[in-house]
């Protein structure tokens, strides 16, 4: 007579593979190092996600839900399209670098620029990526709308701009760079916010 299998908290169990596969990245975090995160077996651990990649794909998906959601509202809570940009990179400066809630860096970029790991996994990365700059191309859309913005404003070099900012943050937290670090990266970043909103500027 065979066992019941353990039951567990899957939840719970996702959050730990979702912070190990953002510390250690697909390819590095092994199967036994997961069971071990999750504190559950391997037959357990297939049978509740079906496979490794399987796995990553539902924690990235988590990581966006909460991490990712948490950071990318905070253009969404401000009061004008400036205030917003500079309360997310300030966001980020602040939840980048490692820390009891997380490993250093963003997972989502991490697993954008991997072009060795699997291809469904790639793809959701940047769909996500692709999304965080869609996001903000539509908060500086409703700078314009608002008359906070100037007509013709460059809307997608300046959402590209800022969505460059954030991943050069990212990866140097992921290299240690520390929250003060990261503040004057934005701090700068911000700086270049009239010339880059002006199309011409950059060229004169």
């Amino acid at each position: 007579m065979t066992g019941r299998p353990r039951e567990f908290d899957r939840e719970v169990a996702l959050d730990a593979a979702m912070h190990l596969f953002w510390r250690k990245g697909f390819e590095s975090a092994s199967m036994t190092e997961l069971c071990d995160a999750m504190r559950i077996r391997s037959p357990s651990l297939y049978a509740a996600y079906g496979s490794k990649e399987a796995l990553y794909l539902e924690a990235i998906n988590r990581y966006a839900a909460t991490v990712g959601a948490a950071l990318w509202s905070r253009l969404d809570d401000a009061e004008s399209a400036r205030a917003g940009v500079e309360n997310m990179l300030m966001a980020a400066a602040d939840m980048l670098p490692e820390s009891a809630d997380g490993p250093a860096g963003c997972m989502a970029m991490l697993a954008a620029l991997s072009d060795d790991w699997p291809q469904a996994i790639t793809d959701a990365a940047r769909q996500m990526r692709d999304g965080s700059l869609e996001r903000l191309r539509a908060h500086l859309a409703a700078g314009v709308m608002d008359g906070e913005l100037p007509i013709g404003a460059d809307v997608d070099g300046t959402a590209r701009l800022f969505l460059g900012i954030y991943q050069g943050m990212a990866a140097q937290a992921k290299d240690g760079a520390s929250s003060q670090q990261l503040r004057k990266v934005a701090e700068r970043g911000m700086a270049a916010w009239p010339v880059t909103l002006l199309p011409g500027m950059l060229s004169d």
